[in-house]
């Protein structure tokens, strides 16, 4: 796999995916278990792209964000 996922994008995937996996804990404590699943589902798929640079959604539409700046390239 090429990378696709860099610089600033891959700084907010791993945000965003941190703050739902903390989502998905605070609604599964609060017995909201769809929005439990739903929000771990996405921020584990986020940190996921994060820490591989890749997203399959990028590779599908040509998007290639690892010349951004704000990265370790």
């Amino acid at each position: 796999m090429e990378r696709n996922v860099g610089g600033l994008d891959r700084i907010a995937r791993g945000v965003l995916g941190i703050w739902l996996v903390v989502v998905a804990t605070a609604a599964y404590r609060n017995e909201r278990h769809e929005l439990a699943a739903i929000a771990g589902i996405a921020g584990l798929g986020l940190l996921q792209n994060a820490v591989t640079c890749f997203c399959g959604g990028n590779y599908l539409f040509g998007i290639d964000t690892t010349t951004d700046s704000g990265g370790d390239e």
